[in-house]
């Protein structure tokens, strides 16, 4: 324990022994053995945030693909679906066809305009607070520390000799993540096929073997990168924080160590303060550092490895609690409010005097910039925001718009046109109709623009007419095979265009697709 003076009288704050794993500016060799970190468990808003984000993310993972949806007798009941067999990819009353893919593209280009409005404005948070590494990484810390303790117990534990209370509480611990592992590459696999269905085939071995070798990598990979590796994945296997230093600006929120109202630090104030030295608010009790998951130590800057989790920020808001000092010494702050307060408490010098930032009664002052809100509000995050919102409204005004009846024709190559007895000219298609609802459908297919055109399907044995009535099964697709037959001295031009047009009869909504009738050339 150190001995800490405060404005409340003596205070006892607890002093961790714990070096940074990773150091800005003297990082281990590449290929050096991994040092195992031991954060210990935070308490305060930032940690029951992250509490609220796993519980909720988890949930949507593991649960999604058991929710039911209605949408009649001929559609899975599954609320959200991708359908490989059928090629189709349904989310609640949404239903995607393989034509329609750049609605997922348009999904893709959001998630990455969020990202980057996200990291422009609050730095890595979606690293710290949603990222699927970060929250396996958190739920598996709950397992180790369920069965091993808290950092001390497990820092114990890990250099004691072997023995049953040892053995026993690892293989709990590896037992418990490969179940989370293997409950992680299962729930995957839902999303693909009935979840009920899918999942009483698993458990009697009736299942694909492509799904229990999903399984088995999906376990793998959750076991090895959120038990094992842990931090490394998001140091040397991401690339994304090599990439946000691009996003960021002055203005950016980013877990910030304010050495301005920090420095000089010691452990001995009491001492420092009798000898007429300032001191700053650090105490130097490694706090930030115990409860790192990525082993660092942010009072040495911005690094690449810290995901601003912002749990340094609850460690070092509860020491200034138990000192009577404000909260902040650790916080969320951008580069220029940084700048102008280390400018007030240097006052153009190197040296920080921390006697700079406060008044008479030990109170910051009042030209101390404090980040709030509107520190994020400006025109770099509106564009994004505005961009990110635009590509949103677009999808689904067009999903709106829509048509759910489409037909697709495909002239013959080889040949072009076929002569008949009778001195008509005749024309092979295949005509696909599509039903894309799950009722089904009474449709007319029909010609227009064609003159004394007329069309037999090939399987028919009826006469040549302007239209036919069919009925197109729900949520399929009906292939065609169609001859369209004119007299050339009808038609003008060559090649002539018209259009197979497709009608719900009980309906208004129709299609057309416009084709090439071909004839000899005169």
């Amino acid at each position: 324990m150190t001995d800490i003076s405060s404005s409340q009288g003596d205070t006892h704050v607890e002093d961790f022994d714990v070096e940074a794993v990773n150091r800005a500016g003297k990082r281990p060799p590449l290929y050096a053995a991994r040092k195992k970190i031991f954060p210990k468990r935070a308490s305060g808003n930032f940690r029951r945030l992250k509490w609220l984000i796993m519980i909720v993310t988890l949930g949507i993972y593991y649960i999604t693909p058991w929710l039911r949806f209605d949408r009649g007798e001929y559609a899975p009941d599954q609320a959200v679906l991708v359908d490989l067999a059928n090629r189709r990819f349904y989310f609640f009353f949404i239903e995607i066809w393989p034509q329609e893919f750049y609605y997922v593209a348009g999904l893709l280009v959001m998630a990455g305009v969020g990202l980057f409005l996200i990291t422009s404005t609050v730095g890595r948070a979606w690293c710290g607070y949603t990222c699927p590494q970060t929250v396996w990484v958190d739920l598996f810390l709950v397992v180790e520390r369920f069965f091993e303790g808290d950092r001390n117990q497990r820092m114990k534990l890990d250099s004691a000799p072997w023995s049953f209370n040892k053995i026993w509480r690892r293989v709990a611990k590896h037992g418990t993540w490969l179940l989370i592992g293997v409950a992680t590459g299962g729930a995957w696999i839902f999303y693909f096929a009935d979840a009920p269905t899918l999942f009483m085939d698993v458990i009697h071995f009736d299942a694909p073997m492509v799904a229990y070798f999903t399984i088995l990598i999906l376990t793998a990979t959750t076991y090895t990168f959120g038990g094992l590796m842990r931090e490394q994945v998001c140091t040397y296997m991401c690339p994304w924080p090599r990439i946000q230093g691009a996003m960021l600006d002055e203005h950016s929120l980013t877990v910030t160590y304010n050495d301005w109202r920090g420095e000089p630090r010691t452990k001995h104030s009491k001492k420092a303060i009798k000898e007429g030295i300032p001191i700053g608010d650090c105490v130097d009790c490694n706090a930030c550092v115990a409860v790192c998951p990525m082993g660092i130590d942010i009072r040495d800057g911005q690094q690449l490895e810290c995901i601003t989790c912002a749990l340094c920020i609850d460690a070092c808001d509860n020491v200034m609690d138990k000192l009577g000092r404000e909260q902040g010494l650790i916080s969320y702050t951008t580069l220029n409010d940084y700048n102008e307060n280390m400018q007030l408490a240097t006052s153009g010098s190197a040296t920080i005097d921390p006697t700079k930032v406060r008044d008479d009664k030990g109170n910051l002052l009042d030209r101390v910039r404090r980040t709030n809100w509107r520190s994020i509000v400006r025109w770099r995050t509106l564009v994004y925001f505005c961009f990110w919102a635009a590509i949103g409204v677009a999808m689904l005004v067009a999903l709106s718009l829509r048509d759910r009846l489409d037909v697709n024709v495909q002239h013959d190559r080889n040949p072009l046109y076929v002569m008949l007895s009778d001195g008509a000219v005749r024309n092979g298609y295949d005509v696909k109709v599509l039903n894309m609802t799950p009722e089904p459908r009474t449709i007319r297919l029909s010609l227009e623009n064609l003159p004394g055109g007329e069309m037999i399907l090939a399987s028919s044995v009826d006469e040549p007419q302007k239209s036919i009535v069919l009925d197109v099964e729900p949520d399929r697709v009906l292939p065609l095979r169609v001859y369209v037959r004119a007299m050339p001295q009808q038609l003008d031009g060559n090649p002539v265009r018209f259009d197979f047009v497709v009608t719900d009869v009980f309906g208004e909504e129709s299609s057309r697709e416009t084709v090439k009738f071909e004839m000899p050339q005169e």
